[in-house]
């Protein structure tokens, strides 16, 4: 059994994401659940330019979006809310989305370097504080800029001890040690492995306890085998999940790894 807890859909910044694709990816790589988000929300591109408002998305789109495909497939998809602090507010109207559908819901989703917002700045918080009171962890991605720093996360962590926040791709790009340390200090700070290289997600467990990680990947990101392959038909990193690190970890932490972590703190049912 897998858990991804980190999926897409959308169509922007020359991502075509599709729920066709996810549905295969799934079945065709044997992830049990998918926690998804929609891409369309994203506030500046790559190069954090602002997207032009013809492009743009609403949060609350976004989220119906994301809500409507766990709707069509409850035992397989839940919904990440992806917020949009740069340019909306978590206002009524979002409460309520989520307060109507918080059974499809299962985390919040920031994206501080696609927001060019500081995580741990005071636009962000009302967020956060919407998160704590439904109850939902925050899935943060983190590196490219120093507004997706991993020490902005840690600083959001400590000043909100009450929320779980998952520090996504442990800072894409370096070597992932700072991350690591971070999610050591904290209870409420944790890592998963999207496009995080093997050897750095069992230096975190080691360093923090297998309690501290859980599988997620971006699919379908590099395509409908992005469980398979990169773009330029390299083998995925994630095949060494699937693989090699069967060998790294015993069964039962494995099981924690690929899935029950996930479990626990997102609230997704499972039956083995």
């Amino acid at each position: 059994m897998i858990i991804d807890t980190h999926v897409h859909i959308g169509n922007m910044l020359n991502f075509v994401l599709t729920k066709e694709d996810v549905l295969y990816s799934m079945q065709q790589y044997g992830i049990s659940h998918s926690i998804v988000s929609s891409l369309n929300a994203a506030e500046f591109d790559h190069q954090l330019r602002p997207v032009p408002p013809k492009y743009q998305h609403s949060q609350l789109e976004c989220l119906y979006d994301a809500v409507s495909f766990a709707k069509e497939h409850p035992s397989k998809i839940s919904a990440a809310v992806w917020v949009r602090p740069f340019n909306e507010k978590a206002d009524y109207e979002l409460y309520k989305a989520i307060n109507d559908n918080r059974k499809y819901i299962k985390a919040i989703k920031f994206h501080p370097f696609h927001s060019n917002v500081p995580f741990d700045s005071e636009q962000t918080a009302p967020f956060i504080e919407l998160a704590e009171h439904y109850g939902l962890p925050v899935v943060v991605h983190t590196g490219g800029s120093d507004a997706a720093s991993c020490a902005r996360v840690y600083q959001a962590a400590k000043r909100f001890p009450k929320t779980k926040f998952v520090m996504v791709h442990m800072g894409l790009g370096t070597n992932n040690l700072e991350a690591i340390d971070l999610i050591a200090k904290l209870p409420n700070l944790y890592g998963d492995t999207t496009w995080v290289p093997l050897k750095s997600t069992m230096k975190l467990i080691q360093t923090a306890g297998i309690g501290k990680t859980m599988f997620g990947s971006d699919s379908p990101i590099d395509g409908p085998d992005t469980y398979l392959h990169n773009r330029t038909g390299q083998r995925s990193l994630y095949q060494e999940y699937f693989h090699e690190m069967k060998e790294l970890l015993s069964p039962d932490d494995y099981s924690r790894l690929m899935y029950r972590n996930a479990s626990e703190l997102f609230g997704i049912k499972i039956s083995e």
